[in-house]
């Protein structure tokens, strides 16, 4: 036996080596492309950040949560929390989540989430697809603030805001600049897009923003809706923020005809520099 074995060793050990072999290949996991690699390119720019919310939860390292129920300086009515009932991933999305529930003395809940310290831009093309809560006392909003506020408090420094909804008008954005130097002399400059059918909830759409060093251009689904001059205090970075209040100066309080939980759903952030020419 023992010189049969001596015999077949190396034949065995070669069946073996190959059968290994085989089953080594067919079990290679092949990497998955980047998210990056299925985004279509946009002429004349280059993607620098972009979140495809394709993980498994929310990337720490691209967002921070403001966690405060202070009312956003617009006596809002929701408590802003880092809970994953008011923001989650889901199939690839990123949900903000506003709730009706009673939390630290609020009777809201929601998530405002920002990309301060961890992507900051002068300058670029700001593209966010989402779909838009609805209802009376919605406010979702898209935009920026700057990051080191060199100009000073709020207005000095600026503020962009890409998109801006009103939960009762279901088919209409906004787009604004805020500036000036103090609060007793805000200023600014804006306009509105409103859907010829359909309304923000019943689909996902696409808001840009393209901002230089002279102006800036406000887009929905690839249409211009507006452009204004922007120069100082807009000469310095700013971030993004995402968030759904409820209530406030503007919306006013939901009613009994809102219905909760609503939801800000976003398929992507993309953030792209111009390209030199």
């Amino acid at each position: 036996m023992t010189k049969i074995f001596t015999v077949l060793y190396p034949f065995l050990m070669c069946i073996l080596l190959v059968s290994c072999e085989k089953k080594d290949s067919n079990s290679i996991v092949q990497p998955t492309p980047q998210p990056q690699d299925s985004i279509p390119s946009v002429p004349g720019w280059t993607l620098v950040w972009n979140d495809e919310f394709n993980g498994p939860a929310i990337d720490l390292k691209k967002w921070e949560y403001e966690v405060n129920g202070n009312g956003g300086g617009n006596n809002e009515l929701q408590y802003y929390t880092a809970r994953s009932e008011n923001s989650y991933i889901d199939s690839g999305k990123l949900v903000i989540e506003a709730r009706q529930e009673n939390y630290l003395g609020k009777s809201y809940t929601s998530a405002r989430m920002r990309t301060a310290n961890k992507g900051d831009w002068l300058y670029g093309r700001f593209d966010v697809r989402a779909k838009l809560p609805y209802g009376q006392g919605m406010w979702p909003a898209i935009w920026m603030l700057p990051t080191d506020w060199e100009y000073g408090g709020w207005p000095a420094s600026g503020e962009i805001d890409i998109m801006e909804l009103l939960g009762h008008e279901t088919n209409k954005v906004y787009g604004t600049i805020h500036y000036g130097a103090d609060a007793a002399h805000h200023l600014q400059k804006g306009s509105s897009y409103k859907l010829s059918s359909g309304t923000f909830a019943g689909d996902f759409h696409t808001f840009t923003t393209v901002w230089d060093s002279i102006s800036m251009a406000w887009y929905v689904d690839g249409t211009l809706y507006f452009a204004a001059n922007a120069t100082s205090p807009f000469d310095r970075r700013f971030h993004m923020l995402l968030n759904v209040a409820v209530g406030g100066n503007w919306p006013g309080s939901p009613d009994a005809f809102t219905i909760f939980p609503q939801k800000m759903i976003v398929d992507y952030v993309r953030v792209y520099k111009k390209v030199k020419q």
